[in-house]
């Protein structure tokens, strides 16, 4: 198989959110030369992918080890999912660099009496979900419901909040948070 340098380079720079034109200032190269490597159309010396590189900046071994093709993907298969898990809790993540993005959606299934812990959980941005199987409970400050199948919720996430399988089943949980949390 061979290594696609300019489609790469590509994906990077659109996954990054950066038009050819910000990223060549960014990295003190012309326009043209972002064109010219995207397109395969030059062959660059290592210190050039250096200096594009370092635009993002990303180092030039991260750049050759990682693939950043999933920036486009559309559909995800079941074991295309990123397993983000710890413990009695499996959180699954549609795609695998968030980097840039604004939203993540997230499988989550609780084994019964899991619970995120006992401290409360605080960050920037807002959640949502819904209950696709069994009974979760879900406190938010100081309101706390017990969410079954079909039920959903939605807040701001800077409010302190917490989540637990009640019940004998696992609980399953499709949720969303912006921005991306872990």
């Amino acid at each position: 198989m061979d290594f696609d340098l300019g489609a790469r380079l590509r994906a990077l720079r659109e996954q990054h959110g950066l038009s050819q034109r910000e990223l060549a200032k960014r990295a003190g190269v012309t326009n043209g030369t972002i064109s010219m490597i995207e397109q395969n159309r030059t062959s660059p010396a290592v210190g050039s992918i250096k200096k594009v590189l370092d635009g993002f900046p990303i180092a030039l071994s991260d750049f050759f080890a990682n693939d950043f093709s999933g920036y486009g993907k559309i559909f995800f298969e079941k074991s295309e999912l990123t397993d983000l898990s710890e413990g009695k809790i499996s959180y699954r993540q549609i795609g695998r660099d968030l980097t840039g993005k604004a939203l993540q959606v997230i499988h989550e299934v609780y084994a019964p009496g899991a619970d995120t812990g006992r401290s409360m959980l605080s960050h920037q941005g807002e959640e949502a979900g819904v209950v696709i199987r069994g009974s979760i409970e879900l406190t938010v400050g100081a309101d706390r419901k017990i969410l079954k199948t079909g039920d959903a919720y939605y807040f701001e996430s800077h409010r302190p909040h917490r989540f637990r399988c009640v019940g004998d089943i696992e609980a399953e949980v499709v949720s969303a948070c912006t921005p991306p949390s872990f």
